[in-house]
């Protein structure tokens, strides 16, 4: 199981500066990825073009860029483009967000997420393998050709929680990008629900990419109390509500991986156990619980 990090999205105007920075050291540390946000600040693919070239052997990806506001032409371009910055180190993540933001934010009709994710794909993958994109749906229209140069092929994971998204992540995509997705949740229903999906469809196993809370300390009911407020606004969304309330936890502060470096370590690799493929670490202590929770992963890298 690889090893990686979120990252926290910097801020000023020496924003980019710091992510360069941040990005090196994971290099430096000898983690396989880092993968960048896209919420409403640094636009997640222009920043890791910007930041992340000349970086060798550090994976980039995007956790997750939504798919609604962009037409997947757009979308495929800009990938293209940023492959070719970060020297081919680029997996695309891309997910549906939520209603609140697409709906209530920019205006676009959530009724039909499956639907319009499939035909997402449908423009999206023919363009990021170097073939015309010619398909009319429902949702979405694409007829068009891009050319600009390539590195090779962009892998598309996808952000992937209820049934029938997994089985079209695991149908058309490398694989999926979870978030708030306990290890009970990721064993009994993620892994297998996708893995089956990609074998019905002839496809290699499909990567799954876990992303949950971490902190090394001395001080467990502190640092859990701390996720409980970092992460508070994830037990209101709708679909990690239903992962939260899936695992049995009553809010984030219940998938966090919290504990000495004994603890913490055991419960990252028993992750690797159940078939998760890259372990992705969201550090979110400071000072001496961040100095070791960061020690940790560079040791089980």
């Amino acid at each position: 199981m690889r090893i990686g990090i979120g990252l926290t999205e910097p801020t000023g105007p020496d924003a980019l500066a710091k992510l360069r920075t941040t990005l090196q050291r994971a290099a430096d540390d000898g983690l396989s990825s880092a993968w960048a946000t896209h919420i409403f600040g640094l636009d997640a693919l222009t920043s890791l073009a910007v930041a992340g070239s000349g970086i060798p052997g550090l994976e980039l990806g995007t956790s997750v860029v939504p798919t609604y506001p962009r037409h997947p032409a757009a979308l495929a371009q800009q990938a293209l483009t940023t492959a070719l910055a970060v020297e081919g180190r680029l997996t695309l993540g891309i997910g549906l967000s939520h209603q609140i933001v697409i709906e209530g934010m920019f205006g676009h009709d959530f009724s039909r997420p499956l639907r319009h994710l499939d035909e997402y794909l449908s423009v999206l993958l023919p363009l990021l393998d170097d073939k015309p994109a010619q398909f009319t749906g429902e949702t979405l229209t694409g007829n068009i050709t891009l050319s600009p140069p390539r590195t090779g092929r962009v892998p598309v994971v996808v952000a992937a929680l209820g049934t029938q998204m997994l089985k079209l992540a695991g149908e058309r995509a490398d694989g999926t990008v979870t978030w708030m997705t306990g290890p009970a949740t990721l064993r009994d229903h993620t892994i297998p629900t996708i893995t089956a999906a990609g074998a019905a469809a002839g496809r290699p196993a499909p990567r799954v990419i876990s992303i949950l809370p971490v902190c090394v300390t001395d001080d467990p009911e502190a640092a859990t109390a701390r996720a409980a407020d970092v992460f508070k606004v994830y037990g209101f969304l709708p679909s990690y509500r239903a992962m939260l309330d899936r695992e049995g936890a009553t809010g984030p502060e219940g998938v966090a991986i919290v504990g000495d470096e004994d603890t913490v370590a055991a419960r990252i690799q028993d992750l690797a156990a159940i078939g998760v493929t890259d372990f992705i670490a969201g550090e979110y202590a400071s000072g001496k619980d961040g100095i070791r929770t960061r020690a940790l992963l560079k040791s089980l890298a």
